[in-house]
């Protein structure tokens, strides 16, 4: 359901941080918006040197931006939250200044993604879908889950 997408540039993260960072982005979605975490990807991209630029002028100082593709239908109030603590894990596991972070959210209708070869359920209806799904695949997502 969720992929995030973390791209650093002007600095690098270690193999720590990314496991510290995809275990955080993980967990704050899971809690904020109740998604199995077997869901949740996180995806990461370094910039190539010179290959960044703000209002036309490169950019030099570290920064660091997390794109995270949602299921639409969360009230406001979650996704406010959730963008919040997402802020709050990148600067926690990075050490940089939050002036250095970024953090968008775009929404996608359920019915226009695909996970595990099934389109996927409106937020509030994953034990349904679960429920549909092969024993195979029912096995493979919950030896997938943190508990």
């Amino acid at each position: 359901m969720p992929t995030y997408t973390v791209t650093n540039s002007n600095f690098n993260l270690t193999a720590k941080q990314q496991r510290d960072l995809a275990q955080g982005i993980t967990k704050v979605h899971n809690v904020v918006t109740g998604a199995n975490t077997y869901f949740a990807q996180v995806i990461f991209n370094k910039t190539k040197k010179n290959n960044h630029f703000m209002g036309g002028k490169k950019v030099k100082e570290p920064s660091l931006f997390l794109l995270g593709q949602i299921r639409a239908g969360r009230p406001k109030k979650t996704k406010d939250r959730l963008i919040s603590d997402l802020k709050n894990i990148l600067v926690k596991k990075t050490k940089l200044d939050e002036t250095q972070v970024w953090v968008y959210i775009i929404d996608l209708p359920p019915s226009q993604m695909i996970e595990y070869g099934a389109v996927l359920p409106e937020s509030g209806k994953e034990v349904q879908w679960f429920k549909g799904l092969s024993n195979k695949l029912k096995k493979k997502l919950s030896q997938m889950e943190n508990k």
